[in-house]
């Protein structure tokens, strides 16, 4: 059944990109300048879960690497290195420049003045969930060191901004700004297609099927290929010669719930104690969390962080919010949003 298991996970990087050529050229033209030795604007990369924002940049920056011997590339999700010193230190260990740096002692002006004495290759920067770092202000120091080009992926652009200090909004508002949608069911079909073409054997899935997939995914590329994986495996496990609707049925509920449980290990403690309170009191408005919160944590956040958390939390399907602005209240999800048709 499974000719490429590869091509079917996640984090793969497809030699080629489906619609998305427009902010493929964009995102490259950007960083041209680095081939060259010059500085290349910051870019960020924006739009909702599951769009290819990761695998845009991947794509360009493998693309860039293939190119130009002397360009290196390093990746930082920021949703699990959420302090500046993990930021900092992760990016320092794939330049191979944490000899003698103690996560316990070393300073954290320390690791900037290493990477601003870096003379190796120059370097793309990919920041992924920039919009969950504790302290936003990390990117003005990387924003003004030459030999690095940054990318900057976020869900909404507000966000990020609504974060930072107006030095720093300024400089990115004037960066180059590669904007995505959801895509489309045809766009996604295409996607599913091409992953099924490479990875599974002939006629294990059918077109009709692949549609089915795209529908339920409702624009999300990530979730749509976990329901394709799922399926596939099951298929394989059972020794079966296609994939049956009923387990489509079974693997969109599983990618979901998969989807789920590894977005929920990633929330930072604070996001945790947020969504716990939702958890167990929802639903409740933003002053009634914020409340809550700040009794049951010793270094509480602002409401707006906790806002950005809570809106953060919604755009991953963990939280579900309610009414306007005004009177908005959230409440934890928890049943599936829909289901290949039978």
């Amino acid at each position: 059944m499974i000719r490429d298991a590869r091509v079917l996970r996640a984090g793969f990087i497809p030699k080629e990109i489906e619609h998305r050529d427009a902010e493929v050229n964009h995102l490259s033209s950007v960083l041209e300048p680095i081939t060259t030795g010059e500085p290349a604007d910051t870019a960020i990369v924006t739009g909702p879960s599951g769009a290819g924002k990761t695998c845009i940049s991947k794509f360009v920056t493998e693309r860039l690497r293939e190119e130009v011997l002397d360009i290196e590339t390093t990746y930082v999700n920021c949703w699990r290195n959420y302090t500046r010193f993990r930021t900092l230190y992760q990016i320092l260990d794939d330049l191979g420049q944490t000899i003698d740096i103690h996560r316990q002692s070393t300073p954290h002006d320390e690791l900037v003045d290493r990477l601003q004495q870096y003379d190796g290759p120059r370097t793309v920067i990919i920041l992924d969930e920039v919009d969950q770092l504790e302290d936003p202000g990390i990117l003005y120091d990387l924003h003004s060191l030459e030999q690095f080009a940054l990318i900057c992926i976020a869900n909404k652009e507000e966000e990020l901004f609504s974060r930072v200090d107006d030095r720093l909004v300024s400089r990115l508002r004037s960066s180059e700004h590669v904007r995505m949608d959801k895509y489309h069911d045809e766009q996604l079909y295409d996607i599913l297609h091409a992953r099924a073409r490479w990875g599974l054997n002939e006629d294990a899935i059918t077109d009709d099927q692949l549609y089915r997939i795209a529908d339920a995914a409702a624009g999300d590329a990530r979730l749509a290929i976990g329901i394709l994986r799922t399926a596939a495996s099951e298929a394989d496990r059972e020794d079966a010669e296609g994939i049956t609707n009923e387990m489509l049925l079974d693997a969109a509920d599983d990618a979901r719930a998969q989807i789920r449980q590894t977005s929920l290990d990633s929330l930072t403690p604070h996001q945790q104690t947020v969504y716990e309170i939702v958890h167990e009191a929802g639903p409740l408005g933003p002053g009634a969390i914020h409340e809550r919160y700040r009794d049951a944590v010793d270094d509480p956040r602002t409401k707006r962080t906790v806002r950005t958390y809570l809106s953060k939390m919604v755009q991953y399907n963990l939280l579900e919010a309610h009414g306007t602005s005004r009177d908005r209240q959230y409440s934890v999800v928890t049943e599936p949003v829909s289901s290949p048709a039978n």
